[in-house]
């Protein structure tokens, strides 16, 4: 199978991504209930521009979804991975991989200093694909969620795109 083809979302993607959502939906990741089957995909909050998708033989597959960890001002250079999801079709062959360097490319190319993330401690998968591609645990957060009548740790992930006096850092 060829490699992912990683690009910037687009509002027609709306569908495929919906599909996605509905498809992906697991408490191994979401903390928040089900997509209803008329909730759209995209949102004022977190339009097209906050996301790239991941195409296989011209097809989207997956999606990466970007943000910040606050609204604050101060927390501007910081990025944030806030979804990640890979039709099951499509699982196994890089997509999830190619969308977080994707997602690190990018905001090391926007100047950010930092990216993070935050995985719940179960899904051991998801953090061993963002541990292999330069994240780091900074913080845990003991039993935050309940979900599926069982409480679950918050992980906070991060690494740094910028060393000293905004040097870039090569990986």
């Amino acid at each position: 199978m060829p490699a992912p083809h990683i690009r910037p979302a687009r509002s027609e993607d709306e569908e495929p991504l919906r599909r996605i959502d509905h498809e992906t939906w697991s408490y191994l990741h979401a903390v928040s209930p089900p997509p209803g089957p008329d909730d759209p995909f995209f949102r004022d909050t977190c339009g097209p521009d906050a996301h790239l998708v991941a195409e296989l033989d011209g097809a989207v597959v997956g999606y990466v979804r970007l943000g910040f960890p606050t609204p604050l001002d101060s927390n501007t250079h910081v990025r944030q991975i806030r979804g990640l999801a890979v039709a099951g079709a499509a699982r196994g062959h890089g997509v999830g991989r190619a969308l977080v360097r994707a997602a690190v490319e990018d905001a090391r190319q926007r100047g950010f200093r930092r990216i993070t993330l935050r995985v719940l401690g179960h899904n051991t998968a998801a953090r061993k694909l963002y541990e292999s591609e330069g994240f780091v645990v900074e913080g845990v957060q003991p039993e935050e969620f309940h979900l599926d009548g069982r409480y679950v740790d918050d992980v906070l992930m991060g690494q740094m795109l910028t060393g000293p006096a905004g040097a870039a850092l090569t990986t």
